[in-house]
């Protein structure tokens, strides 16, 4: 080959380069569309629940207004999250973890550290307060998709890999119950468990750390009264009506009350200081009453798509290796499920009463906040693969066309695979690291039981 056209190649090449860099992504429709629906549906429920409840010291709006300024605030934090590279959120992920600790100590000091119903999980802003746990669920989430991104292959024939992820959440739940907040330690253990078997490994090493946590929250439970006194009125709420099983029985009179179509918009009785925290916890009460069966199952619905179409969207990233991206919807998309599954489950009599909020619906700052956080960093994975995705249909379509040269020397026969070639192929490397190579497939291990 002459060096003319050896030339030609390599410009032609970099053209190539320059042409797939300025391709870019879009936002997954289906994920943007169904947070948004959660986000305003939580607006008008959050109004029609609080408005009767407002005691006297707040007016009818408090909380309605209270709500829309989180969620403003948390759209902004949205939007900050979606315009960042995963790689540079990457970088920081050791740093996150140590946040997490640092997040769950600060409550322990006496400035920053308040106070509410016996429990002492916030740090008092000023302005408002803060629920440190909220924050410490999505840096955690990032810290284990960056470790599994990192140790994928370790997890997966190590004790030692495997079980230091189990060591660090077993950490983290040692302070979340100093505070105590058992729920929220429930849900960093479900979401280590299945984050875990999704990055590979062994479903016969994990039940033994599950057979070691089991008995351990059972006695947790047994040795506190008052989760005792959960259990045993969510067994039987209407034994002890105005007691126990206050919360619960209330909830399920509202629940009862909506029959097929509810009450309509806004006509709950049991909102009236009957049913606790209706515009918190048991929101999820007040919209079975008002919009009935078919309102409910509207939510649950949202829910699943929700949670199953970030799952889709980690199978596709871990399939296009890449793997972080990948992690970061996994642990995402269970966050979303398991929290709403017990929401609603509390709400329908199936769990014991826990404080946990239903996500992007219920009123509560600092989970309004962190969750818009959340759907931001799920989008912005959307946004890279889907620029991956056509960056790679891009190059794919260049590799297909014959090289263009000058003269002659166009017509001769084909180039060996480290000829002309050589910029598309490396920069489709860059683009989907892996790519061809049976060796790398079968390392990932959601990959290989996706085929």
């Amino acid at each position: 080959m002459s060096a003319t056209t050896f030339d030609a190649l390599s410009n032609d090449g970099r053209r190539q380069a320059t042409r797939v860099d300025d391709i870019r992504g879009r936002f997954d429709p289906w994920l943007l569309g169904v947070a948004i629906a959660l986000a305003c549906t939580g607006v008008v429920m959050v109004g029609s629940a609080a408005v009767a409840g407002a005691g006297m010291d707040v007016g009818p709006w408090y909380f309605l207004t209270r709500h829309v300024l989180f969620l403003a605030v948390g759209v902004v934090l949205a939007a900050i999250a979606m315009r960042t590279e995963l790689k540079t959120i990457e970088q920081y992920s050791q740093l996150l973890l140590l946040g997490c600790f640092v997040l769950l100590l600060l409550v322990y000091v006496p400035v920053l550290g308040s106070t509410v119903n016996g429990a002492r999980r916030w740090i008092n802003l000023g302005v408002s307060k803060f629920q440190v746990v909220e924050a410490v669920k999505v840096l955690y989430i990032v810290w284990l998709a960056s470790y599994l991104k990192r140790y994928s292959e370790d997890v997966a024939i190590t004790w030692m890999a495997m079980l230091k992820p189990v060591a660090v959440v077993g950490a983290l739940v040692v302070l979340l119950l100093m505070q105590p907040d058992f729920g929220s330690s429930v849900l960093l253990l479900g979401i280590t468990i299945c984050m875990l078997l999704l990055g590979g490994a062994p479903i016969q090493r994990i039940i033994l750390p599950i057979l070691l946590m089991v008995p351990a929250l059972v006695l947790l439970v047994v040795f506190e009264p008052y989760r005792m006194r959960r259990v045993t009125s969510f067994m039987d709420p209407w034994q002890d009506q105005l007691g126990a099983g206050y919360q619960l029985s209330n909830a399920l009179m509202a629940i009862g009350r909506g029959e097929w179509l509810g009450v309509g918009l806004g006509a709950s009785v049991q909102k009236l200081s009957y049913l606790p925290e209706a515009h918190t916890d048991f929101i999820f009460s007040v919209i079975a009453e008002e919009l009935g069966f078919a309102g409910a199952c509207a939510i649950v619905a949202m829910y699943v798509l929700l949670a199953g179409r970030a799952f889709w969207l980690g199978l596709e990233c871990v399939e296009m290796k890449r793997h972080f991206a990948g992690y970061i919807a996994f642990g995402i998309a269970l966050w979303m499920a398991l929290q709403s599954f017990v929401s609603i489950g509390v709400n329908l009599g199936l769990l014991p009463t826990k404080g946990l909020t239903l996500p992007l619906i219920s009123s509560g700052g600092s989970s309004v906040l962190m969750t818009c956080v959340a759907m931001g960093l799920l989008l912005r994975v959307s946004w890279e693969y889907e620029r991956a995705a056509r960056q790679v249909a891009k190059l794919r379509g260049l590799a297909s066309q014959p090289p263009a040269g000058p003269g002659p020397e166009t017509a001769q026969p084909p180039m060996p695979s480290d000829g002309g070639t050589r910029g598309t192929s490396r920069l489709r490397q860059r683009i989907e690291p892996g790519v061809g190579t049976r060796s790398e497939a079968a390392a990932s291990p959601v990959l290989r039981r996706s085929r």
